[in-house]
């Protein structure tokens, strides 16, 4: 991918990663000229920010700190991944799950 294209998207490929709210406004800031590197990045964060939510619900039927535990670290990795990607100016899907976000979320 073209360097410049990467830089310009940058900014909004590491917002993208703070909270549902920085990826809300990424996509808002991206939706005016589509810069792929930053798509990339947005459909990441969004896909873990939904499935973190998502298995929260779950997880917080449990009542073991084991098991949030496992849970929060799971997550904490897979955030750690995907934000170093986005600073390193990398094109590279999070492990286990990146490449489903790419397909759900291929519209964005």
């Amino acid at each position: 991918m073209n360097p410049q294209i990467i830089e310009e998207g940058r900014k909004n490929a590491i917002i993208s990663y703070y909270t549902l709210i920085g990826t809300v406004v990424a996509i808002v800031s991206n939706s005016d000229k589509k810069n792929p590197y930053a798509s990339f990045h947005i459909r990441q964060a969004l896909g873990l920010n939904t499935m973190f939510i998502a298995l929260a619900v779950i997880v917080s039927y449990f009542d073991n700190w084991m098991i949030s535990s496992a849970f929060y670290v799971f997550f904490a990795v897979l955030w750690f991944f995907g934000l170093s990607n986005a600073f390193q100016c990398e094109y590279q899907p999070i492990p286990i799950v990146g490449e489903f976000f790419q397909k759900l979320f291929k519209s964005l």
